[in-house]
């Protein structure tokens, strides 16, 4: 297999590394700080918030991140579940808006053996989908192409979040 040089994987891969107690979660420090620009963050609601997903699968991955800091599905109240519910319409109807997809992904990854990279904080996946998006790049190169710069994605999203 042919290697193709991605610099940026780095920071991801390195996210990884600190498996230490003491590191603060991601996503409840993105809560707290309220730097959505600087976050991705598209929306925030009273139960959770709608963030875009730093390595994406596609251009405009969002995810649906509710505030309560739990690993566990069950553990949000119904008024919780419902926002979170309601957030990824919202989302999805934003994705149709700015980018057209032909379809979505829809998911959560409950637990670090499901393939939760964040497996302490319970989040929801949106990923836009287009037909023929698995194109020669991850059949030939095992490596998958990003066809938009995350910020001019998050401004277009913004905007289209109501």
């Amino acid at each position: 297999m042919k290697r193709l040089f991605a610099p940026w994987r780095s920071a991801y891969i390195a996210s990884f590394r600190d498996t230490s107690k003491n590191k603060p979660c991601l996503f409840c420090r993105i809560a707290k700080e309220r730097r959505d620009e600087k976050n991705f963050v598209v929306w925030r609601g009273k139960h959770c918030f709608l963030v875009m997903n730093l390595f994406p699968y596609n251009s405009g991955h969002l995810m649906v991140v509710p505030y309560k800091h739990t690993a566990r599905l069950g553990s949000l109240s119904d008024e919780v579940a419902v926002e979170v519910m309601q957030a990824t319409v919202m989302g999805m109807r934003a994705l149709d808006k700015v980018s057209g997809p032909h379809g979505f992904n829809l998911g959560a990854n409950l637990g670090r053996i499901a393939g939760a990279g964040i497996d302490k904080h319970i989040h929801f996946h949106i990923v836009p989908r287009w037909n023929g998006d698995t194109n020669f790049m991850p059949v030939l190169a095992d490596a998958k192409l990003i066809s938009e710069d995350l910020k001019k994605t998050w401004a277009r999203l913004k905007k289209a979040v109501k």
